[in-house]
């Protein structure tokens, strides 16, 4: 390289959910903060996102919602609904900086309207700022930690990630930031092990830009780019409708691991199938291919998403009766309709007796209000009975929404670790580029509130090293 053609304490990879949050403590720390942002604006994935911050132990907002909830239910949870694999110390450092982070975004202007919404695991149509949105209520979570809505939203109607960036991004340039978008980082620069500086084109210019205390990577994850899919996570390439955007190419960690940054839970994904609003379409069940429920119905979409992807091959159908029906909040019909369950296993094209056996067994319990194979709640236990039908939840039928969770290995405060367990230095990451706190298991909030708070971490800690 000829030599840098401006300086920076601290370079941000990225202006999105992470990116934004490293920015703003960079920057507030006094650190001259340069953000490279490789398209026209904030906000990243993030931005077209519902917006949903899983935050809990009882933060301001549950408390005024008459919601009790506490530190040790939510680690308790958290460490459930994960998933095996994931990396404690980060559950543990989220679980216990969750309120700090709550009180964080309320002084950076955001606020959350304390009401519930109890009819969707996602964005509610009105400004609720509460909802259930990992399955909290529902078996084995409400068995593990006491059940409490923690799925926050900025008070606006309808999906709310655009709010929450537009709000983070104006704070991290008021305090200094300074945000060069159309500019996308190509490599790290290297100097004597240490991380110095990045590469960068804008608008066709390749300049070399100096950071003397740390680069930070916030560029997303990489379901965008069906080469790591096929490497890391085939069966994500099955989903019919990615979460993310296009800058989702994986390009951030394969620049970390051109420098000999390791990589963790590269195989995770949260694969949602949004099955409700409305409710109701819970009173029915869930089978696979051999007509045999696998899950109990009432549990978090991803949940069921995962179960489906992983463990069923993508053929799930949902089933349901003439009380139970209802077309789903995307539209989504019932794709059979039949008078009798003999007629509805043919037209489903399931083995005689299948689903017959099934719905005899399910009904046989259910007119106690019981479901002892899967626990699903009382309230949501009755017999199907008269005309059923069912949907088409394979995928091209129904929309099975993927996005990865694996990325850089990171400590706590976003030192980015090499293949032998030592700190790269000069390295720090955030947000989807990295393997946050899940891993086989998610709830949704859970990939902002890391990237947020992580994020905050990691620009403190480059800012300070």
């Amino acid at each position: 390289m000829p030599g840098f053609d401006e300086v920076a304490d601290v370079v941000i990879v990225g202006f999105g959910a992470a990116g934004t949050c490293a920015a703003y403590e960079s920057a507030a720390l006094g650190a001259k903060t340069i953000v490279l942002e490789r398209t026209g604006g904030a906000g990243g994935a993030a931005a077209l996102a519902e917006g949903i911050l899983y935050l809990g132990g009882g933060t301001s907002t549950q408390v005024a919602a008459g919601v009790e909830d506490s530190p040790e239910d939510f680690l308790a949870y958290l460490k459930a609904a994960v998933g095996p694999g994931a990396p404690m110390d980060k559950v543990e450092a989220y679980a216990a900086g969750a309120l700090e982070h709550h009180t964080w975004l309320l002084e950076r202007g955001l606020s959350f309207t304390p009401k519930i919404d109890l009819e969707t695991q996602m964005a509610p149509r009105g400004d609720d700022g509460l909802v259930w949105s990992g399955g909290e209520d529902a078996y084995p979570f409400n068995e593990i930690a006491k059940p409490a809505p923690r799925g926050h939203l900025c008070a606006t109607k309808n999906a709310t990630g655009w709010l929450l960036m537009q709000t983070i991004s104006a704070e991290a340039i008021r305090v200094g930031a300074d945000v060069r978008y159309d500019s996308k980082v190509e490599r790290l620069i290297v100097d004597a092990g240490r991380v110095v500086g990045v590469v960068a084109r804008s608008f066709g210019e390749q300049r070399f830009i100096e950071a003397r205390r740390g680069v930070v990577i916030s560029a997303g994850g990489f379901i965008w780019n069906d080469d790591m899919l096929a490497r890391y996570a085939p069966p994500l390439l099955r989903g019919t409708w990615k979460v993310g955007t296009e800058g989702d190419d994986g390009s951030g960690i394969e620049m970390a691991q051109s420098v000999g940054a390791a990589v963790r839970n590269m195989h995770a994904g949260e694969v949602s199938l949004p099955i409700i609003p409305p409710v109701q379409l819970t009173e029915g069940i869930l089978v696979n291919g051999h007509g045999q429920r696998f899950i109990n119905e009432d549990t978090y979409m991803g949940r069921v998403g995962i179960a489906a992807l992983y463990e069923q091959d993508a053929t799930c159908f949902l089933v349901v009766d003439e009380a139970a029906y209802s077309p789903n909040w995307m539209g989504v019909e019932a794709s059979w309709v039949c008078e009798s369950v003999t007629e509805l296993e043919e037209e489903m094209g399931l083995a005689p007796g299948s689903l017959e056996s099934t719905i005899n067994l399910y009904n046989r319990h259910a007119v106690k209000g019981e479901d002892p194979l899967f626990h699903k709640r009382a309230e949501r236990v009755r017999p199907l009975e008269g005309a059923l039908g069912a949907f088409d939840l394979r995928p091209g039928s129904a929309p099975y929404a993927p996005f990865t969770l694996g990325g850089l290995e990171t400590s706590v405060n976003g030192a980015v670790m090499g293949v032998y367990g030592e700190h790269i230095p000069g390295l720090f990451a955030a947000g989807r580029s990295t393997a946050g706190v899940c891993a086989t298991g998610y709830a949704s909030g859970l990939s902002i509130g890391d990237s947020t708070m992580f994020g905050r971490f990691a620009g403190r800690a480059a800012a300070q090293s």
